[in-house]
């Protein structure tokens, strides 16, 4: 595939690693000294130098158990079609004699492709080894995410309200299960190092890991799926990636979650609007800013601007945000403000930078994509272009 590669300033992506990996020190150091003496520190018991969970990947037990769960889940359509259930897909409706499957059939499809040497042989026609390592590089930034994804989900099952809710969480945590394994999978198949969680995703994902009640929803289906929800929408569409088409439908729904439960559980007024919360929600949203500069080196060689993309994903997520009720500053003033930094950002690393309104643009691909965001965002948050 051929990519019209931008250019980048390389002494601003050096001093944006070596500012990362000062910060990385400090913050791991400061959380291993605050467990140690038992004041908090990290929560989430995952290695993400190793990208598994703490007590190593167990593979044997998950085939015993995960994936043969979902092999064998039934579904109450085919079974006690009385009931008013409708929640059998048109493709598992055509393998009902076959076996009650989870998976759909372009799933079982593109995952079996992971094993074959024709799709690591495609790989390598289709992408350069630096473009294989920044595709390993970006997608592994959400990869260290869905970890974090399945951690609150499980974590927020107990403290929903409603038989409805908690089944939709159920379902989010079975989701991001299947999205950390197979994402995880997909990335190993690329033959590029998978690289740790940077100190910007590290302070993100903790910070949302911790989040109190509510305010987890926040962090997570909000702010973090929605930026899955972007990335997906992006890569989507290049060579070999098909199957994130299916994840982002996933995310689709679960960014969704917050505002449909919070329409039936609205926040108070003082949850909505005091000081306190908002400067946390704020908080959470930092680090976002300090990842989309340590991506952009990745991205430009795939590309893509970094900040065309930081712009799509925040003005989308500004709307689910306000929509559920998660006030931070006015979303004018927040779009703003976020614009003002990028362009002050390029304006010091870009040649001739004249300047731009990044968050108008759109960077989802595919027409089936863009109809799933649509629906999941509305016409308030589409770029006036495609309006």
């Amino acid at each position: 595939m051929q990519f019209d590669k931008l250019p980048v300033n390389h002494r601003a992506m050096e001093i944006n690693r070596r500012v990362e990996k000062v910060a990385n020190r400090v913050v791991r150091d400061w959380d291993r000294t605050l467990g140690a003496i038992r004041l908090g520190g990290r929560k989430a018991n995952y290695d993400d130098a190793r990208y598994e969970f703490l007590g190593g990947p167990a593979e044997g037990l998950r085939k015993k158990h995960y994936d043969k769960s979902l092999r064998m889940l039934w579904k109450a359509e085919p079974n006690a079609p009385f009931l008013d259930f409708r929640d059998a897909s048109r493709e598992e409706r055509q393998l009902m004699d076959l076996a009650l499957q989870n998976l759909g059939e372009d799933e079982r499809r593109e995952r079996k492709r992971l094993t074959m040497p024709e799709y690591r042989a495609m790989l390598d026609r289709e992408y350069t080894p630096r473009e294989k390592q920044a595709i390993v590089n970006i997608l592994a930034a959400i990869g260290h995410g869905e970890a974090y994804a399945w951690l609150v989900s499980a974590e927020l099952l107990g403290e929903v309200k409603s038989t409805g809710a908690r089944a939709a969480l159920t379902m989010q945590v079975l989701e991001e299960a299947k999205h950390f394994v197979v994402l995880r999978e997909l990335l190993q198949a690329f033959g590029a190092p998978i690289p740790r969680q940077s100190a910007w995703e590290y302070l993100l994902l903790e910070q949302v890991y911790k989040a109190k009640g509510a305010e987890k929803l926040f962090g997570m289906n909000v702010l973090v799926e929605g930026i899955a929800l972007g990335l997906f929408g992006l890569m989507g569409e290049m060579p070999g990636l098909e199957l994130l088409r299916l994840f982002h439908l996933d995310e689709s729904r679960h960014t969704g979650l917050p505002v449909n439960y919070l329409s039936e559980f609205p926040l108070t007024a003082w949850e909505r609007r005091n000081p306190l919360a908002r400067l946390r929600r704020l908080r959470i949203v930092l680090p976002t800013l300090a990842l989309i500069p340590l991506l952009e080196e990745d991205m430009a060689e795939l590309g893509i601007d970094a900040f065309e993309f930081g712009g799509s994903v925040i003005r989308k997520i500004s709307v689910l945000a306000e929509r559920a009720g998660f006030e931070m500053l006015p979303r004018d003033e927040l779009l703003r403000r976020l614009d003002g930094l990028f362009n002050l950002y390029c304006q010091k690393t870009r040649p001739g930078w004249t300047g731009r309104r990044f968050v108008d643009a759109e960077t989802t691909r595919g027409r089936e994509q863009l109809e799933v965001e649509r629906d999941v965002f509305g016409a308030e948050a589409q770029a006036p272009a495609a309006s």
